[in-house]
């Protein structure tokens, strides 16, 4: 089969064997991936990666063992990326998505989906409603990342909210915290782009040297830079909350002043459920489908990652053909 592979921050097609499908698992022929900021991260160095990335993905079981696995056969799926140990005392809390022992799928130890097939656990799949395109649920994954902040942080109805970024993060975010009933307000650097969010009643500025200051209890970074949490810091009132949502390769520095004189909280936020973003696509109170910019064919993948990177791009979408 086809896979993609990241190496010294170059993008090749690889021939590889297919992947066995061991007790418990689920082998998935992948039909759409999207490419994330993370992706990109991963080509530029992070974590020292080299294997088959992607994480977004959505597919349809092909085969797996056991009645349990032919009940998923056949099935639409999407899949959540953290394959924790189930064991531990931190899965045994519920919190598998920080088991110490675990992989993450095209991150961590376990090949992506940026493969003709891929691997799961049957335990991390959920089943794609029929009322959601395919383009609709690759979505569903950072979805999550961006409902999570709601599981972590309690912002009431009506209040306001800063999000920084105007990428494919931050229009999903600042559409889930819109659609929470908080009153958001985007910052970026896209008129265009801010466009879509705006549709969902988001109120949107573009980003200047000018930026109000002390002036939000809660702000959300998903800028994907170093300087978006100087910039959080900085718009957030005392004793309010950053939430921290971008992964940049490298150090971010910051002066610490601003946060101990204000008494800020950071929170760092990651993962999320699936259950809520599916939840959200089924309302169509967030529109993903205006963030497709393009897509390729799997064996294009080069191309793919070339056009992913370009400024100004939002999501670029991977399609197995075969």
């Amino acid at each position: 089969m086809l896979s993609v592979h990241l190496e010294a921050g170059r993008v090749q097609i690889r021939s590889v064997p297919l992947p066995r499908v061991r007790e418990g698992y689920a082998r998935i022929r992948m039909l759409a991936a999207g490419i994330c900021s993370t992706d990109l991260e991963l080509q530029r160095g992070y974590y020292g990666f080299s294997g088959t990335p992607g994480h977004e993905f959505v597919g349809e079981v092909v085969a797996a063992a056991g009645e349990e696995g032919r009940r998923w056969l056949g099935k639409r799926v999407a899949g959540e990326i953290n394959l924790a140990c189930g064991k531990c005392s931190w899965c045994a809390r519920g919190l598998g998505r920080h088991c110490p022992a675990r992989s993450v799928l095209g991150i961590v130890n376990h090949p992506g989906a940026f493969r003709e097939f891929l691997t799961l656990p049957l335990a991390n799949l959920h089943e794609i409603p029929r009322s959601l395109t395919t383009e609709q649920a690759v979505f569903i994954e950072p979805l999550a990342a961006a409902c999570e902040i709601l599981d972590q942080v309690k912002i009431p109805a009506g209040a306001a909210v800063a999000v920084l970024g105007d990428g494919k993060l931050g229009l999903l975010i600042a559409q889930v915290l819109q659609a929470h009933g908080a009153r958001v307000h985007l910052f970026g650097r896209h008129p265009d782009k801010m466009r879509i969010a705006a549709r969902a009643g988001v109120t949107t500025e573009v980003l200047s040297a000018t930026l109000p200051s002390k002036a939000f209890r809660w702000v959300v970074d998903a800028t994907g830079s170093s300087e978006g949490l100087r910039t959080a810091v900085a718009m957030c009132e005392p004793r309010g909350t950053v939430i921290m949502k971008s992964t940049v390769h490298g150090l971010a520095s910051i002066d610490t002043s601003p946060i101990i004189v204000g008494e800020l909280t950071l929170i760092g936020s990651r993962c999320g459920r699936f259950e809520p973003a599916i939840r959200l696509l089924k309302s169509g109170k967030i529109r993903v489908e205006d963030m497709i910019s393009n897509e390729f064919p799997l064996e294009r993948a080069t191309d793919a990652f070339t056009e992913a990177a370009t400024k100004g791009m939002l999501k670029i979408l991977l399609r197995n053909t075969s």
